[in-house]
């Protein structure tokens, strides 16, 4: 079953990854280029606004999950640039770089954990809790106001003349990352009841759901732990803990032995 959900994942994202590659060239040879001053109306800078907030939110777990800055800026820039194209070969290659034991034992888990540390010990790249939960609270803010203003100015995104083949392409992309962020919440949440709630809620409220969803997971971890734990359901989480606790008691034995007898 576990096997089957690693395999299943794999190719739910190369799907994907091809649907919006598509998308991507059938809208350019049909549309042309997107950099047109024509096509940046309100409802399409609001919906970019919140494509790049949940590109923030992925491209978080990048750079905690590359080994050194040279790869994570690289794949930020692609992220950037590429969008869920590039979400959807990450995760491909984050997939097809597990080991049959760490398919059969937890895919998700180990897909989302650092390259260089698979054991849980603790990671040098660290980041507050404070900057962490101040950053995502501003960017749930930003998307809010960003929404309420283009509803204010420009009324209902639910007409035709808005739904360009740009719009149409965007909202794609859009989507697809939502689902890389739907099946993290599923792997979070402990019922299916609370996962497919916070799933409608990403699919209606998009980043401001990501925001909040996130801040929320925030302040339920002690503040003496490290913020990479909020990538981690709760029993993950637990064997993190245990284990950089044991790696900790033996980095200060390390330490205390050549003082002792030196």
């Amino acid at each position: 079953m576990i096997v089957s959900l690693a395999i299943g994942l794999r190719s739910l994202f190369t799907v994907l990854g091809c649907v919006i590659t598509a998308t991507l060239i059938y809208t350019i040879a049909t549309d042309g280029l997107p950099f047109r001053r024509e096509l940046l109306t309100p409802w399409m800078a609001a919906t970019l606004v919140d494509f790049y907030i949940n590109v923030l939110a992925i491209g978080a777990w990048i750079v905690y999950k590359e080994s050194n800055w040279i790869s994570a800026t690289l794949w930020l820039v692609l992220l950037v640039c590429l969008g869920s194209i590039t979400t959807c070969g990450y995760i491909v290659l984050q997939f097809l770089k597990l080991s049959p034991p760490e398919s059969l034992q937890d895919p998700i888990y180990f897909v989302l954990l650092r390259h260089q540390n698979k054991d849980g010990v603790e990671q040098k790249k660290k980041f507050s809790f404070l900057a962490a939960r101040v950053l995502f609270s501003a960017l749930g803010c930003l998307m809010l106001g960003t929404l309420s203003y283009t509803l204010i100015t420009d009324g209902s995104p639910f007409r035709r003349e808005v739904l360009t083949p740009w719009m149409e392409a965007t909202l794609v992309d859009f989507y697809i990352n939502v689902v890389a962020l739907s099946v993290w919440v599923a792997y979070k949440e402990s019922s299916w009841i609370s996962a497919v709630f916070w799933i409608v809620l990403l699919i209606c409220f998009g980043s401001i759901t990501t925001c909040v969803y996130i801040v929320r997971q925030l302040f339920h971890l002690p503040s003496q732990d490290p913020v990479y734990l909020v990538l981690f359901n709760c029993n993950n989480r637990a064997e993190n803990i245990s284990a950089s606790r044991h790696d900790s008691g033996l980095a200060a034995q390390e330490s205390f032995w050549p003082i002792h007898f030196g």
